[in-house]
């Protein structure tokens, strides 16, 4: 009976060992029904949504972009009108100082070098080093071409275009 009773015991602790191996396999599968499916974090809502931003950035792109450029276009012309107010207040101005006969007077003697009846102008010439005024220089070098033929002219002008073209 003693070798009945170790078989018995074998065979009950084989069984015992199956029943606990039962019930962890029951219990691991219950975990797993239990545990909520682990799911990625982009969802169908959140891809649309995301589509839906990126639609709106590319549809609000070019508007904003020329709204941007037409603000910039509208600053520049307001300052364009506001030189443009300053120049004609210039322009005014000097057009009340040629209503008086003593400028129009002053300006024609200094650049037409006209003189009153019974004055005598004299028109001096430059010291040799002297810096000449531009008005000079001006009848100076209208007054020489005619001096010389035309195609001496024709080639002076040349070389000077020559002379005044920048170097690439």
């Amino acid at each position: 009976m003693a070798a009945d009773r170790d078989r018995f015991s074998t065979a009950t602790r084989i069984r015992a060992l199956g029943e606990q191996a039962a019930a962890r396999v029951y219990r691991a599968q219950n975990r797993r029904l239990r545990r909520p499916v682990r799911r990625s974090r982009l969802t169908g809502r959140a891809a649309l949504l995301g589509l839906v931003i990126c639609a709106l950035i590319v549809a609000l792109a070019y508007p904003l972009r020329e709204y941007v450029s037409q603000r910039s276009e509208i600053g520049d012309e307001r300052r364009k009108a506001q030189d443009a107010e300053e120049r004609v207040e210039e322009l005014r101005d000097e057009k009340a100082r040629w209503q008086d006969p003593a400028f129009v007077e002053q300006q024609a003697r200094r650049h037409l070098h006209y003189v009153r009846p019974g004055e005598t102008g004299y028109i001096l010439p430059a010291p040799p080093g002297a810096q000449e005024d531009g008005e000079a220089e001006r009848l100076r070098n209208r007054s020489a071409p005619a001096n010389r033929p035309w195609y001496d002219n024709l080639w002076d002008g040349i070389d000077k275009a020559d002379r005044a073209a920048p170097v690439p």
